[in-house]
């Protein structure tokens, strides 16, 4: 009798991972099909920072597949000068949990997210079933505080710098960073 609580409370847990795998592979909604930014799961596994938010575009708005994810580091900048050289966006982008073998395209450019200041970089990507990819990494803080974004896609760097940056710019990306920042 004491193993039925246990078995109940396995195939409850087994049916709810089965779900959240399930929802992961679902075929792209209408709106996704259109090329609108969806929400998708965070993708990667837990680390030193919170899970963030990751999203999805496809050809029509983005001009090919876009991921981009990004999340706050709290308490993980310097706190006087904030982001101020492209080393520092290679080290915290979160680049490397797509693939430890990237490199940048050029240097970086200055760069404000919901007002915080900081600096963006182009890079090649090559993924681990060896497929090429662009990435942009973006970092920007706010007092001790920073918030990381990563987008990837096969387009052109240029391309995928504008769909992540416009997507960022958004009333609702901005408010979501700003909160994020600030606790909430």
């Amino acid at each position: 009798m004491r193993r039925w609580p246990v078995i109940v409370s396995a195939i409850v847990a087994l049916g709810a991972l089965s779900g959240a795998a399930a929802y992961q592979h679902v075929a792209p909604g209408q709106d996704e099909q259109k090329g609108e930014w969806q929400e998708i799961a965070w993708p990667f596994p837990r680390d030193g920072w919170p899970a963030g938010k990751a999203f999805r575009c496809g050809v029509a708005t983005c001009g090919g597949e876009v991921e981009l994810y990004l999340r706050p580091k709290m308490g993980f900048c310097n706190c006087d000068r904030g982001v101020t050289d492209d080393d520092e966006v290679d080290r915290v982008a979160d680049l490397d949990l797509m693939s430890q073998h990237f490199a940048p395209l050029a240097p970086g450019d200055i760069v404000r997210l919901a007002d915080m200041p900081g600096r963006i970089r182009a890079y090649d990507l090559k993924m681990p079933d060896g497929s090429p990819h662009i990435a942009v990494g973006v970092a920007v803080s706010r007092r001790c505080d920073l918030l990381v974004a990563v987008a990837r896609g096969r387009g052109d760097a240029s391309e995928v710098r504008r769909a992540a940056l416009a997507f960022l710019a958004t009333g609702e990306m901005t408010r979501w960073m700003t909160a994020a920042m600030e606790g909430r």
